[in-house]
């Protein structure tokens, strides 16, 4: 004997979300900092400028650069041109540069920008309909 099924069709509504607003403030902070590459930076693989041999938007010596966390993004220029992030690394003494092949003289600029002053609050909550389901029998 065959077994015998319930056929339940029902239909839904999508819920629905109105209102509410987020409020973001993104205040990024960046920082520049310039040296010129001197003959002792200059090693059998890479470019090693110590981060004493910076200064600063305001030419003020730089002693340490800040501690690079998630928030923060920093920029290389040799010689005015930006380049690609996978060719240096940035620690609080030093700015580590993936090649020699860059003369004595040529300017570097290091750029980091910080985003840990963005704040994203919600200051009215949305509001969201339920569904509605009906079963057609």
């Amino acid at each position: 004997m065959a077994v015998i099924k319930p056929v339940v069709t029902a239909t839904s509504t999508t819920p629905v979300s109105s209102g509410g607003a987020v409020d973001t403030v993104v205040t990024p902070a960046t920082s520049r900092y310039f040296a010129a590459v001197a003959a002792g930076d200059i090693g059998a693989t890479t470019i090693t400028i110590p981060a004493t041999s910076f200064v600063d938007d305001a030419d003020a010596p730089v002693v340490t650069f800040p501690v690079l966390t998630a928030t923060e993004y920093f920029n290389v220029y040799v010689n005015g041109v930006m380049q690609q992030n996978s060719l240096s690394t940035v620690s609080t003494t030093s700015l580590i540069l993936n090649t020699v092949d860059i003369s004595v003289g040529v300017p570097v600029t290091l750029e980091i920008s910080s985003f840990a002053d963005t704040v994203s609050t919600i200051t009215t909550q949305p509001t969201i309909s339920t569904p509605v389901i009906t079963v057609i029998t």
